[in-house]
């Protein structure tokens, strides 16, 4: 039991630039790993120079060799904070080819939302999807909106802000909502929106209100508009077991209201808005 199940390959730009280390490297370097066999996880770092060259060939080279990488189990696209490169700046890639490369995955992680596309997604084991970005296209959540994920568990979405790639609304979101199939859903995280009260109100009116545990609503500008929606309804979804809005703009006493909802609630990391020649300003956690 003792054996490294995890393990995150990067390169520094040091490495890129004084060795010639990028992306076409990545999946050589994996495989000439003597751990490799025995991961069940992988962690996509820095490639080099991330906010010039896409992961695109990281994915390829994965897919040329899905037999060797059948074994995976969880894969973390952008795995960098952001001294190595900001969000906004990672390219990323085209993922088209992957499902069908990594049957085994249960839990796929993207970092980045730049030159992102998902194609069409089909994948039985995928049990978790997030992506974390300062900005989610329409076009990414056209392709989880039709995805064929019949075991899909988790559902995490960074929104963003329109600044950083977000090119939709409320409408696009409900749509996803809507029209998506996940049986198995049992997390639904809709966060980091300059929209939050908005998207609130709309994920309370979704379906999946029935039958998942957690309710992630986080890292957005929440205020008591949407506070006073979550107190009103959350007692109708005795499923709940936990309501995460931690990163808001309640006030105290509304956050207080919260906290006695009858299930978890985290309302940690209050925000105070800004105020400048009478306009409020409020920002959402992934923006920079």
């Amino acid at each position: 039991m003792g054996r490294k199940k995890s393990k995150t390959y990067a390169y520094s730009y040091e490495q890129y630039e004084e060795q010639g280390k990028g992306p076409k490297e990545v999946v050589g370097d994996i495989l000439a790993d003597k751990d490799f066999p025995d991961l069940t996880e992988l962690a996509i770092g820095c490639w080099g120079n991330p906010w010039e060259e896409s992961c695109q060939e990281v994915i390829d080279g994965i897919v040329a060799e899905a037999g060797s990488f059948s074994h995976i189990e969880k894969l973390f696209f952008g795995d960098m904070d952001f001294e190595e490169c900001e969000v906004s700046w990672i390219m990323q890639g085209d993922y088209s080819a992957l499902w069908a490369a990594v049957p085994q995955l249960k839990e796929l992680t993207i970092k980045g939302s730049t030159d992102l596309e998902l194609g069409e997604i089909c994948h039985e084991n995928l049990e978790s999807l997030t992506i974390i970005c300062g900005g989610l296209p329409k076009s990414v959540m056209k392709s989880i909106q039709n995805a064929k994920l019949p075991n899909l568990k988790k559902l995490l979405l960074y929104i963003g802000i329109e600044d950083y790639g977000f090119d939709g609304n409320g409408d696009t979101v409900k749509e996803l909502l809507e029209k998506s199939d996940f049986p198995k859903l049992d997390y639904l995280g809709i966060v980091d929106s300059e929209i939050q009260d908005e998207l609130t109100e709309i994920v309370l009116g979704s379906k999946y209100m029935g039958q998942i545990n957690v309710l992630d609503l986080s890292l957005g500008t929440l205020t008591d508009k949407g506070g006073e929606l979550l107190l009103e309804k959350m007692a109708d979804w005795p499923n709940i077991k936990k309501l995460d809005i931690h990163y808001h703009y309640l006030s105290n006493e509304m956050a207080d209201k919260l906290k006695n909802l009858p299930m978890e609630v985290d309302v940690s990391e209050g925000n105070e808005e800004d105020a400048y020649d009478g306009e409020i300003y409020r920002y959402a956690m992934l923006t920079e």
